[in-house]
């Protein structure tokens, strides 16, 4: 029999496993041992407390969140369509070599699973790392396609800020060889569409090229083994001040203070189509082909941006590094601004929405023969944009409605169930949702009270008289009118009043 003492070394022991990422099977057993000595300990015949929790990082959704989530998604699906997209989905699980190396210093994050079969397999991290093996695999090499599934990340997440272990993400990416910028413009003109149809308040789509970036970091004296690392740095800057991103770069990645202090005359600019003009006429910059290369298409994508008539939500920002290896040319982030008060010149950023750009390569990595296909994509930050609704819904108090039911099937006297029941059963049979009180005899308060809570708009009421004349009487829940409708008619005039307009 266990004590108390023996389920304490016990529970160390599983502690100590764990933190030595010991064989998944041997912690599993260990566990066992100790469930079993918890249920000796707690005499109740061999059960335990289970901990009724969702695991960290993740969340459940409650049927008031899904009502929000899916009007989000429909912004985004119909935006999507509205281009011309088509739609793929993927394993949730790639093989790990799949995987490693894609993603930086993110690589970190990604979740590795047990050996299967002799595969060794790892959730996927983000879309686009599956969208460019598909292309290599199946030999596509053009295609317009948005993806909205789940992904995973190994994090220790800030969930209040919408940041999860397990997420969805929207994505929409272009795949082909196209005259340059063209495809890319309208990935940015997507994400202007789908922050202004969900009415978040004002935002900024930051744009930068890794061209340009690496231009910069050449002509500033980075070693070209310290432009990723740098890179990376760079991209803090959203979140750090300058002070602390140089002190990173020359402290911990042991690059000089001249080129630190060089960098940073470089990315504390943003502006337009202006700063472009600028930038090409810079004594240094203009010398470098990439950064040469990467402000010429800057220039062509702000003339296609102002055709658009989007280029006032639009900054050139030489600071927009963005951490992910596969980048090659253009690269942009969606941030919403807040207003804190009145007396602050400058919007404060309350974080990224959306981001993406070109990545030429990536399709390449996988192709047996190296073929490359250039792609250029944008992803929605669908859980931070998912936040920020859900806490206005809540200050609001507005009254989500969580079904779609068109009209309750009610009685106003008793022995009628069945009256009921082959009524529902015609309007179903006709695409009306349609609801009734799992009672025999329900009263009538209860019904349009039922109504009430969950906003069902219509009744439709069988009773004897009815019955006799042939028709249903249809009550307005809101309005409390009542209508006599013949039975025949009782579609036609359920779909009439339920239609959206």
């Amino acid at each position: 029999m266990a004590d108390e003492a023996a389920v304490r070394a016990q529970a160390e022991a599983v502690r100590r496993l764990k933190q030595d990422k010991a064989d998944p099977d041997e912690i599993a057993k260990e566990v066992a041992k100790l469930l079993e000595m918890k249920a000796q300990l707690g005499g109740d015949e061999g059960k335990h407390k289970f901990v009724l929790k969702t695991p960290k990082g993740t969340r459940d959704y409650s049927p008031k969140q899904m009502a929000i989530r899916e009007r989000v998604f429909n912004v985004i699906i119909t935006c999507f369509k509205r281009h011309g997209a088509e739609v793929i989905d993927t394993p949730v699980f790639e093989l790990k070599e799949t995987l490693t190396g894609k993603y930086g210093e993110d690589s970190k994050l990604i979740y590795d699973l047990k050996d299967q079969g002799g595969e060794l397999l790892s959730l996927r991290y983000d879309l686009t790392v599956p969208f460019a093996r598909y292309l290599a695999m199946n030999k596509i090499t053009n295609i317009k396609r948005y993806h909205i599934a789940k992904v995973y990340r190994r994090d220790n997440p800030a969930m209040t800020r919408g940041r999860y272990r397990e997420f969805y993400q929207c994505d929409f990416d272009i795949a082909g060889q196209f005259d340059p910028m063209i495809p890319d413009a309208e990935c940015l003109k997507i994400v202007h569409e789908i922050l202004s149809d969900l009415q978040l308040g004002d935002f900024l789509i930051k744009v930068n090229d890794r061209r340009i970036l690496d231009g910069m970091f050449a002509v500033c004296g980075v070693p070209d083994s310290k432009f990723r690392t740098i890179c990376s740095s760079v991209d803090k800057l959203d979140k750090m001040p300058w002070e602390e991103v140089r002190s990173e770069m020359v402290g911990e990645k042991g690059l000089s203070p001249e080129a630190a202090d060089r960098i940073g005359e470089y990315v504390q600019l943003h502006g337009g189509l202006d700063l472009i003009e600028r930038l090409l006429q810079d004594p240094k910059l203009s010398q470098n082909k990439l950064a040469k290369e990467g402000l010429g298409d800057m220039k062509l994508l702000f003339e296609y941006l102002t055709l658009f008539g989007i280029t006032g939500k639009i900054s050139f920002d030489l600071s927009l590094a963005r951490g992910l290896d596969y980048y090659t040319g253009v690269i942009y982030e969606a941030v919403l601004l807040q207003q804190e008060n009145d007396h602050v010149e400058e919007p404060v950023s309350v974080g990224s929405v959306a981001g993406g750009g070109r990545y030429d390569g990536l399709v390449g990595m996988f192709d047996p023969k190296g073929r490359k296909v250039p792609c250029v994509g944008v992803s929605i930050g669908i859980e931070r944009i998912f936040s920020i609704l859900e806490q206005r819904v809540e200050a609001s108090e507005e009254k989500i409605r969580t079904t779609e039911t068109q009209v309750l099937v009610a009685s106003a006297q008793k022995k009628l169930l069945e009256e009921r029941l082959k009524l529902i059963s015609e309007l179903w049979d006709a695409g009306i949702k349609a609801e009734v009180l799992y009672k025999k005899n329900p009263k009538l308060l209860n019904q349009l009270q039922y109504c009430e809570e969950t906003g069902i708009p219509l009744v439709a009421i069988v009773g004897e008289q009815e019955l006799k004349d042939g028709v249903i009487k249809l009550r307005d829940v809101a309005t409390r009118e009542e209508v006599n409708v013949r039975r025949e008619s009782l579609v036609e005039e359920i779909r009439m009043r339920t239609s959206q307009p």
